[in-house]
């Protein structure tokens, strides 16, 4: 069967499938190999045994449910409760679950482009030998969730959104600036937090096992990313100036907000002939869509807090988003519960195959 372009996938037309972003930075090569911090090592030895292929770990003969394809609560959509939802009938309602889980994972998909194409960047710029090892297995993480989310839309959802415009404005920045920590703080720690939340959304409240699965996998991994530039900013932003440290606590500022607008969604209602303004104002009513956007950045705040970028600026951005509770929330704690999180997913479908060995021998 062959296959579908992408840009045929999109619910209209696109002008390309490319997208291009200037740059001009330097590649750093080091001769020294014996030197290396050991979390990093670590973190870099745990990285190449947690490798994974997501062609076999996932069961992709699962179906999904046309009508709620991520079998998830109608809460979760964020025009829920809206005099728009309420006026949809079931089967408009149907097309509406699919378009906006398929819109989120598209943001996903890209999304984990961005941080392919970041992460080979750092390889080349980062100063550091251990920080190469690691991006260097951080590299295929992103390919192979590129590759998950790829075929969850294509070959399940056979539907694409193209990237939000607030996401894409923040990829643009991160890559586009040529000092080798901005690539690090705008995707290892703002995108990659954010999305850890976001994909927590989905694992924890899907009752399909192919979506929930995917995302549980991805999180394994998203991890071990944000502790990387954890690790890696936490050493070197004591060494900056205030002047720097300020200059890079405003791209912060900056990148919060768009990563709070992405959540919106109006691309979705814009496609579907919906009053985009009526779903945009009940999103901003919304109680749910306020307790969604705080808790999209309970890993962000505490790792912000850790690598030393906590002056007045991104204190007075926190304050004002309500997400200051974060600030001693315990990052390792979370990424150990994703790690065990995906491990029960593991175990859950050797329990099925064995189950369903046994039958057929029996």
């Amino acid at each position: 069967m062959p296959k579908v372009s992408t840009l045929d996938r999109f619910p209209r037309p696109a002008a390309s499938a490319d997208h291009q972003v200037p740059q001009n930075f330097e590649t750093h090569f080091r001769w020294e190999y014996q030197d290396g911090r050991e979390k990093l090592l670590n973190l870099y030895a745990k990285g190449k045994r947690l490798q994974w292929d997501a062609a076999d770990r996932i069961d992709w003969s699962q179906d999904l449910d046309p009508e709620n394809p991520e079998q998830m609560p109608d809460w979760t959509l964020p025009i829920f409760g809206s005099t728009v939802w309420e006026r949809l009938s079931d089967a408009e309602r149907a097309n509406t679950r699919r378009h906006f889980q398929a819109w989120q994972l598209s943001q996903f998909m890209h999304g984990e482009q961005g941080a392919l194409v970041c992460t080979a960047k750092i390889v080349q710029q980062v100063p550091a030998m251990d920080a190469k090892f690691y991006a260097a297995t951080q590299v295929i993480d992103e390919a192979r969730h590129v590759e998950s989310y790829s075929r969850l839309l294509h070959d399940k959802f056979e539907l694409v959104y193209p990237m939000n415009k607030h996401l894409g404005a923040l990829i643009d920045q991160t890559l586009a600036d040529s000092r080798w920590d901005f690539t690090y703080l705008g995707m290892q720690v703002l995108i990659e937090g954010v999305a850890l939340a976001a994909f927590a959304g989905i694992r924890d409240n899907s009752q399909n096992s192919l979506a929930a699965s995917v995302n549980a996998y991805v999180m394994q991994d998203e991890a071990r990313h944000v502790a990387f530039g954890r690790l890696a900013l936490r050493d070197y932003y004591p060494q900056l100036t205030q002047k720097e440290r300020d200059e890079r606590e405003e791209f912060a500022v900056e990148g919060c907000w768009l990563l709070r607008d992405r959540f919106l969604g109006e691309e979705v209602w814009e496609t579907l002939g919906y009053p985009v303004d009526e779903c945009a104002r009940h999103m901003e009513e919304s109680e749910f869509m306020r307790l969604f956007r705080v808790a999209l950045f309970s890993r962000i705040v505490p790792t912000m807090k850790e690598i030393g970028l906590w002056g007045t600026r991104i204190r007075k951005c926190y304050e004002q988003m309500g997400v200051m509770e974060f600030a001693s929330t315990d990052v390792e704690a979370l990424a150990n519960n994703d790690q065990q999180v995906a491990l029960d997913f593991d175990r859950r479908r050797g329990e099925v195959e064995r189950v369903a060995r046994a039958g057929a021998a029996g």
